[in-house]
This record gives C-alpha cells, sequence and structure tokens, in this order.
C-alpha cells in the first residue's frame, strides 16, 4: 500500500498544470461554500442576539394565560422559592423579572402606543443592558445649525449626511463622522446630552431613540403615560426623561419606555407582581432540553416556559425561509463545482487511457491501478480543501470581527424587518468543517465513473489510444 501511495503522489506531479487546474477548483468551491455559509449563519445570529438575547431572552417563564391573552391581568408573584429553582438550573444563565404593559404616551399634540418595560436595574444589566445603549451625542437640526459657524464646508457635509443620528459614544461618532480631531471636538461638545441610567427607586423614565424623535422629547423632558392597570385599575402618571436608550432593533426602538420594576408596578397597580421572567442561556443548543427541565422543575399549572421560537415564530420563519434559499443556493455551486470537477477529471482519465493500458499490460493489476487513481483523487481533495479552508480563516476572522455594513434598499429593507442592516461572519463552527467534508464527498463521488472504467478497460483498445 504504501508504493501505491507513493505512485500516487508522483503522478500528481509528472502534469503540474493539471493537477493545479483540479485543485483550484476545489478550493474555490470550499472557499466560496466557506464564506457565504459564514455569513448566513453569522446574519441568523446577529438577528437572534438582537431581537431575542438582548431583550426577550431565549426563554420566559409566564402565567398559563399570559401567552394567548398577553394583559396585565396575567401578572404572577417571583417568589424567592421560584427564583432558586431557576437559577439551579445550570444551563441558565441569567433570569431577569419585568413587568411589560402597554400604553399611551404623549407629549403636547404628540402621541403614540407603547410598550411600558419594568425592569430591575441592576439585574437587567446582565441581560439587556440600557446602560450601555444610552444615546450620549444627538445631531439634531439646532446642533447642526450651531456648527456652522466653526466646521468648514466639506466637514458640514458629513454633518449633514448624519442630520438627526444619535450615538452612544464618542468614539462611534468620530468614526461615523469621519471628521479631523479639532472638528470632532467641537462637535462632542455641542452635540453632548446628559442621559443617564435609572436607579432602583428613581421615578423616571428611559426612552427609546426612535420613540423620543417622535415624541419629540429629551432629557429633562417629561412625558404623559395614560393606560390600564391591574384589574382594570385607571393608570395615568407624568413621568420626567432621564435618559435616551438607542436599542438595536428597529422596531423595539420605535415603541420602548423603561422604568424601574417598582414604579411600574406602582403605576400598573400590580402590588409586587410581575407579567414575565426573561432566561439566557450558556449553551443555547440547548435549548428545548433546558425548557423541558425548567417546566418539571416549577411543576405549577398557573406557570408556563416559552422558548423564543414561540414567542417570536415571526422571526423564526423569516430566518428558516432565509436558510432554506441559502441552502438552495449552496446547493445549485456544488452542483456547478461537482460538474466542473467531474468534467476535469474525465479529462485527466482521458488523457492517461494509453499510460493505463500499458500499466495493465506490463502486468498492474486493474485493481491497484483503481486505487492509484483514487488515491490521487484523495490527494488533489485533501490539497484543494485544505487550501480553501486555510485561505477562508482570515475573511471569517475579519468579517467576524468587521461585519460588513449593507447601505442602499437592502439596509431599509432590514430596518423594515426589525434588525440593524450589517452582515456579520460566524465563528468557526460545525458548517465549517461540515463543507469540506460535502466537497471532499464530492470528490469521490467524482472519481466513481473514471474508476469503474479502469476496471473495465480494454488494454488493446487503450494503447491505440481509443
Amino acid at each position: 500500500m504504501r508504493d501505491l501511495i507513493k505512485i500516487a503522489w508522483r503522478n500528481l506531479w509528472r502534469n503540474r498544470r493539471r493537477t493545479f487546474i483540479t485543485a483550484a477548483s476545489i478550493f474555490f468551491a470550499i472557499f466560496f461554500a466557506v464564506c457565504m455559509r459564514s455569513y448566513q449563519i453569522g446574519t441568523y445570529n446577529h438577528m437572534i442576539k438582537q431581537g431575542i438575547e438582548a431583550y426577550t431572552g431565549y426563554v420566559q417563564i409566564q402565567n398559563a394565560d399570559y401567552f394567548d391573552d398577553p394583559c396585565i391581568d396575567n401578572a404572577f408573584e417571583p417568589t424567592p422559592a421560584l427564583m432558586k429553582k431557576i437559577l439551579s438550573d445550570p444551563n441558565v444563565k441569567v433570569a431577569v423579572p419585568r413587568i411589560e404593559s402597554f400604553a399611551l404616551a404623549s407629549t403636547g399634540n404628540l402621541s403614540k402606543g407603547v410598550v411600558i418595560t419594568g425592569i430591575s436595574t441592576e439585574k437587567e444589566r446582565m441581560m439587556s443592558n440600557p446602560e450601555q445603549k444610552l444615546v450620549r451625542y444627538r445631531m439634531t437640526e439646532e446642533v447642526i445649525n450651531s456648527l456652522k459657524k466653526v466646521l468648514q464646508p466639506a466637514d458640514m457635509e458629513k454633518v449633514r449626511q448624519n442630520s438627526n443620528a444619535s450615538f452612544t459614544s464618542a468614539s462611534d461618532l468620530k468614526v461615523e463622522l469621519g471628521l479631523t480631531d479639532a472638528a470632532t471636538a467641537h462637535v462632542l461638545k455641542v452635540a453632548k446630552i446628559n442621559s443617564r441610567y435609572l436607579t432602583e427607586t428613581d421615578d423616571g423614565v428611559l426612552l427609546s431613540d426612535r420613540l423620543s424623535k417622535y415624541l419629540k422629547a429629551g432629557v429633562g423632558d417629561s412625558i404623559i403615560l395614560m393606560g390600564q392597570g391591574y384589574q382594570g385599575v385607571s393608570a395615568a402618571d407624568v413621568f420626567p426623561v432621564r435618559g435616551i436608550v438607542r436599542l438595536p432593533a428597529p422596531d423595539l426602538d420605535n415603541k420602548v419606555v423603561f422604568m424601574t420594576i417598582g414604579k411600574a408596578s406602582a403605576f400598573l397597580s400590580l402590588s409586587g407582581q410581575i407579567t414575565s421572567i426573561a432566561i439566557n442561556l450558556n449553551e443555547t443548543d440547548g435549548m428545548k432540553e433546558t425548557q423541558a427541565a425548567l417546566n418539571e422543575k416549577i411543576h405549577d399549572g398557573s406557570l408556563s416556559v416559552k422558548n423564543w421560537e414561540e414567542l417570536n415564530p415571526t422571526m423564526k420563519q423569516q430566518i428558516e425561509g432565509d436558510n432554506k434559499s441559502g441552502q438552495v443556493f449552496v446547493a445549485i455551486l456544488y452542483l456547478i463545482i461537482f460538474f466542473g470537477i467531474f468534467g476535469t477529471v474525465q479529462m485527466m482519465i482521458s488523457e492517461r487511457i494509453r499510460e493505463f493500458g500499458v500499466m495493465v499490460a506490463i502486468g498492474m493489476k486493474r485493481g491497484k491501478l483503481a486505487i492509484v487513481v483514487t488515491l490521487e483523487m484523495l490527494f488533489l481533495g485533501f490539497i484543494g480543501t485544505a487550501s480553501g479552508m486555510v485561505a477562508s480563516v482570515p475573511f471569517i476572522m475579519y468579517g467576524y470581527y468587521y461585519p460588513l455594513k449593507i447601505t442602499g434598499s437592502m439596509a431599509q429593507m432590514y430596518i423594515d424587518m426589525g434588525f440593524d442592516p450589517v452582515m456579520p461572519m460566524a465563528w468557526f463552527e460545525s458548517y465549517f468543517f461540515l463543507q469540506a467534508v460535502v466537497v471532499f464527498v464530492m470528490v469521490l463521488a467524482a472519481s466513481y465513473l473514471p474508476v469503474r472504467s479502469i476496471l473495465k478497460i480494454n488494454v488493446i483498445k487503450a494503447i491505440h489510444g481509443n
């Protein structure tokens, strides 16, 4: 067997051009398949992280009737015993209590339906972490007008392109505007707003960014909230705005009002009850197993455990639909590459038919000759597969740390669906090695007919090149 391996390896380099062409076709198949699949899976993970991990949670515990009738009357009490059972599960990373209800927010002549979210300000840092998303700088019309006197026309054009934009940090503003340090210093000075996070006893609220723009309410202003509390009690009050929060999902950014869980409980007359416990997991692949385990631990007919797929079926359908279309595209790519590899192999066999005939004529067994050709294809497959995987590594790492930003109409489509217009690449997971396995199997499949023809070779015709 060692001699056959040696012969196969030497045969590869007798015709270097043919070897490089065949290996290159496998290389590009691996490279494009891995990179495209990485973009797909990375985008799905980003969607889930934005809409699920950063707000809803992978699992939620609710009143058994809340899913079908999400009203404030279907609240429950988060007893210490219940929280202890939840946190005892090894896959539970964090569990945070929340109150969610609907109300009408009003400022002057403007009003809009909003989602009131009562949070434990300390625990929420481990979940959605609104403090990290506080808007620190805003490019309002007043800010732009005040900058006309100090900035050059070229710098002013960049500022106008970001009219009404919000930034959570000075570094984000600097990168987005692309101004000189001196010009950036002027912008930071006049665009700064004094957003601050809520304390546990705070009576103020945080407004999501787009909502605050719609209501024209900034830090220091007040908004009126009117709604219905527990068991039909009227709920109405005036709340000072402590800060503006820029949520990554535009759909949420249009309607969320954060307040402390104590203030929300008092406003809605809940007397310490909550509407849900949002849970993030250590291992997301075990979501359904954790859901079943929590159901068993709680063992309470008045409560139910729901996963994000049940809570947000629209997102699940979007991801599944896009995933299927991506798989079809990859399958078409594989089909094209397969016939490319198959054609190259057939060409290689046709060029060497006289060589094979001579080798069989001088005593080489057909079976051993077929093994040699198969080994040649395995070597070619390994060279092309390994080089394709190695070449894709820097692209995946760059796309993971520096996601591709989408612009134009495609960006608007992403925003309309409720996601940031970016396409990050997924880190190295099972998909990375699966593409290599698929292409390697294709190489073996492409070798079948050539090997079969070698086993049935007619020595006389082969020697005459027929």
